[in-house]
């Protein structure tokens, strides 16, 4: 068992913010989060890939050229193989958070993660083998806001955990606000 304890092993921005459809759309594709997640682990070319995820290189060719003509994958480094110049291909940043909605951008509508991860835990949830919680809290947007940068501040220590063992782990994260919630009216000592 090899453990990476650089990761990834090449230099990429912390946060970078999507802006455009094209650049949601990109990451909404499974095949192509799966590719992302890969390159959370070290650098690699569309050959390594297509032999990771069981598909045809011209397959995986074609996904890492949209993540590469979204900004979202990028060149890290070449070596020359033959006659060939190989590519490899890593992140341009650990993490993407979708900054469309507030410049009155639309998401496209099969951008879901929970839906990636409820299709990816059912085996783990059929097997008793899944850990989740829900919680729910009347809070003004402000601390919504807080809380969520110390929810992205875990996202980024487990994004640095080294790769080791046998199992590939997922771990999903949300905030959203509730429209038709049920709230409590105020307490007598506050009236």
């Amino acid at each position: 068992m090899s453990i990476n304890r650089s990761v990834p092993d090449y230099e990429l921005a912390d946060t970078i913010e999507l802006t455009t459809a094209e650049q949601v759309r990109a990451i909404s594709d499974p095949l192509r989060t799966t590719i992302l997640g890969l390159l959370h682990e070290r650098a690699a070319t569309v050959t390594e890939l297509a032999t990771a995820v069981g598909r045809p290189k011209s397959t995986v060719a074609h996904h890492v050229k949209v993540l590469t003509d979204a900004g979202i994958l990028q060149v890290v480094r070449t070596r020359r193989v033959r006659a060939i110049e190989e590519r490899f291909y890593g992140r341009a940043a650990r993490m993407f958070y979708v900054g469309l909605g507030r410049q009155g951008g639309e998401l496209p509508h099969d951008f879901n993660d929970f839906e990636v991860a409820a299709e990816e835990s059912k085996p783990a949830y059929d097997a008793g083998d899944m850990f989740s919680l829900i919680r729910h809290a009347r809070i003004p947007a402000d601390r919504a806001k807080e809380f969520w940068q110390q929810v992205a501040a875990l996202v980024h220590d487990f994004d640095q955990l080294p790769r080791a063992g046998d199992t590939t782990y997922g771990f999903t994260v949300g905030l959203y606000p509730i429209v038709d919630y049920p709230t409590l009216p105020p307490a007598d000592d506050e009236i």
